[in-house]
C-alpha cells in the first residue's frame, strides 16, 4: 500500500516536470472533435429534424427583427416629417424667437412662414372672401425624433412671443404606437425563440448522453477530465445552432429583399446596417442559444 502510493507520488511529480507539448494539445481537441461528430452520427436522422426546426425558429425572429428595424427607421424618418407650429403674437420679434427655440434641446430645423405667404397661398388653394388677413406668422419646428415631439412642445410654448401652438397628435400617438408594438413583438420572439432552442437542445443532447452512458462511465473511471467529456456535447448543440443559422439566413435575406423595395417606394433610407445586424444577430442566438441548453442539460442529466 505504502508502495503504491509512493509510486503514485512520483508518477505525479515526474508528470508535474514534463513539458506541456503543444501537439498534445492539438491531439485532445483532434479528439474532442471526433468525439463531437460521433455523437452527431449516432442522433441519426433526428439531425434533420432538429435543424430544420432551429432553421424555422431562427427564420421567425430573423425576419420579425429585420422588420422591427425598418419599421423604426420609417417612423423615425416619418417623425422627422412631423412638425410642431408655433403661432407667434403681433408684438413678437421672430428672429429672437427662432434664436431661443433653436436653442432647444431636439431641435432640428426651424422654418419662419410669414402671414402674408401664408395668405397667399391659402387664397390660391381656396376662395376666400376678401377681408384682412386674420393668419398670424407661424414658425414650423422640426424635431429630431417623433419621441422628442412633446417634450419640445412643452418648452416652446413657454418661449416669449408664441401664443399657441399646435401638431398632428393623432399621427404621433400613432406612429409612437406601433413602435412600441414593434419592439415588444421582437422581444417576445427572442424570449419564445431562446425557450424552444433550449428545450429542442435539451431533448436532443439527453438522448447522446443516454446513448453514450456506458463510454461516458468508462472515461470518468480512467479520470478522462469533465470538459473532455463536456466540451463535445456542448460543441454538438452549437453546431445545430449554426447551421440552423446558416439555413435561416436564406429565407431571411428574401424578406431583406422585400423590405429593401419598401424603403425605395417611401424613398426613406433603410436602417443603418440592418443585413449585417440581422444575420449577426441571427448565428448569435442559434449558436450561444444552442451551446447553453447543452451545457445546461449536462449540468442536469450527467453529473460531471
Amino acid at each position: 500500500m505504502a508502495n503504491g502510493q509512493t509510486r503514485s507520488r512520483i508518477k505525479q511529480k515526474v508528470k508535474s516536470h514534463i513539458p506541456k507539448d503543444w501537439l498534445t494539445d492539438v491531439r485532445i481537441l483532434y479528439r474532442m472533435l471526433i468525439e463531437t461528430f460521433k455523437g452527431i452520427q449516432q442522433t441519426g436522422l433526428i439531425n434533420i429534424a432538429i435543424i430544420t426546426t432551429m432553421a424555422a425558429i431562427l427564420t421567425i425572429f430573423g425576419a420579425l427583427f429585420r422588420s422591427s428595424l425598418s419599421l423604426q427607421s420609417i417612423v423615425n424618418e416619418l417623425g422627422g416629417t412631423l412638425q410642431i407650429s408655433a403661432y407667434l403674437s403681433d408684438s413678437a420679434n421672430s428672429d429672437a424667437v427662432i434664436s431661443r427655440i433653436k436653442k432647444i434641446e431636439h431641435v432640428k430645423e426651424v422654418k419662419f412662414i410669414s402671414k402674408q405667404k401664408a395668405w397667399a397661398e391659402l387664397k390660391n388653394e381656396i376662395d376666400v372672401p376678401d377681408v384682412e388677413n386674420p393668419l398670424p406668422d407661424t414658425l414650423h419646428v422640426k424635431v429630431d425624433m417623433v419621441d422628442n415631439l412633446d417634450d419640445v412642445l412643452v418648452r416652446v410654448k413657454h418661449v416669449d412671443g408664441v401664443s399657441d401652438t399646435g401638431y398632428a397628435k393623432d399621427w404621433v400617438k400613432k406612429f409612437q404606437t406601433l413602435n412600441k408594438v414593434s419592439h415588444t413583438v421582437t422581444f417576445l420572439v427572442v424570449i419564445i425563440a431562446c425557450l424552444l432552442t433550449i428545450t429542442i437542445i435539451n431533448n436532443t443532447i439527453q438522448l447522446v448522453i443516454q446513448s453514450r452512458k456506458e463510454e461516458i462511465e468508462i472515461m470518468r473511471l480512467m479520470g478522462v477530465s469533465n470538459w473532455y467529456i463536456k466540451f463535445p456535447l456542448v460543441l454538438q448543440g452549437a453546431i445545430y445552432g449554426f447551421l440552423g443559422a446558416i439555413i435561416a439566413i436564406f429565407p431571411i435575406n428574401i424578406v431583406q429583399n422585400y423590405l429593401y423595395k419598401v424603403h425605395e417606394f417611401f424613398m426613406i433610407p433603410s436602417f443603418f446596417f440592418a443585413q449585417q445586424i440581422v444575420i449577426l444577430s441571427v448565428l448569435a442566438v442559434g449558436i450561444l442559444f444552442s451551446a447553453g441548453g447543452s451545457l445546461m442539460c449536462i449540468k442536469k442529466h450527467l453529473k460531471v
